[in-house]
């Protein structure tokens, strides 16, 4: 039997990339999916896609950072499929690569906008939905410096900290619930969000490494698609609080292994492409 059978999920940022892997995996395991993005034409197509193998599917424009959007989200889920089972903070944004202050402030707040105040709005709304009803599961993605400071990236880096401090607090304040609330790092998913960034104008070169770390420890979507199904699943009743990690010890040797025998070989891992946009600093 399908593991999420006749569960309604809403996916944020769920139109590509690893959004969209997340809402396929969930539609194949039986979960009827709501899809969310800021584009009415970029949701229409995942729909369509989803819907042309057969699968439930519905969608609605959504910017995660204003609350009556998302609400309204919730609200078009319940009234297309009758429920609201999971809910997984995908939509996320990265600010271009340099020194905090050089940034031009709209590029560092749209970051908070969409990764804090996004996941706030989606967290409570999922919330208020699911206590009532002693059910629901809500994922909140984490990534690069949700643990550490990163240099260069502080705008997405200290969205991600905050986000699983975050998450970890919801999962205390609601352990009596019934509720799941999980944190789940993906690590890193070859999408657009790494082949096509921005840099600070003289900081462009710094991020040719990049191609590098990305072609060791790099997955498709696919990859961590399969483990937030996993989460979504029944394997995860009563364990709210986990958080989970795609980047493992055991992970990270195996690609070691991999990356010494391709050397050995003399057989070269596959590069990612790496669009560069370059942004003025303000000072």
């Amino acid at each position: 039997m399908p593991v999420l059978k006749d569960k309604v999920a809403v996916i944020t940022g769920g139109s590509r990339g690893l959004g969209l892997g997340i809402a396929e995996a969930f539609a194949r395991e039986g979960a009827a999916v709501v899809i969310a993005s800021r584009s009415r034409k970029s949701v229409d197509a995942a729909v369509q896609s989803i819907q042309g193998k057969g699968h439930r599917a519905t969608g609605l424009p959504c910017d995660v950072g204003d609350l009556a959007q998302v609400e309204a989200l919730a609200a078009h889920a319940v009234a297309t499929f009758g429920r609201l089972d999971i809910w997984v903070n995908n939509a996320g944004l990265s600010a271009p690569y340099g020194p905090t202050a050089h940034l031009p402030s709209s590029e560092f707040q749209a970051t908070i906008n969409t990764n804090i105040i996004g996941v706030y709005n989606g967290s409570v709304t999922a919330i208020r939905h699911f206590v009532p009803q002693r059910s629901g599961k809500l994922i909140n993605l984490l990534g690069r410096g949700d643990n550490q400071p990163v240099p260069f990236q502080n705008a997405y880096a200290s969205s991600k900290t905050w986000v699983r401090s975050f998450t970890a607090a919801l999962a205390k304040e609601y352990a009596d619930s019934g509720v799941g609330i999980y944190a789940f790092n993906p690590g890193l998913v070859t999408t657009e969000m790494l082949s096509q960034v921005a840099a600070v104008q003289g900081y462009e070169s710094r991020l040719a490494p990049l191609k590098n770390v990305v072609s060791i420890l790099g997955n498709p979507p696919e990859v961590p698609a399969e483990r937030a199904l996993w989460i979504a699943s029944s394997a995860t009743d009563g364990r709210t609080g986990l958080n989970v990690q795609v980047i493992t010890p055991t992970f990270l040797l195996s690609r070691g292994l991999r990356a010494a025998w391709r050397w050995i070989t003399r057989r070269q891992e596959p590069e990612m492409p790496l669009n560069v946009e370059t942004v003025k600093p303000v000072m």
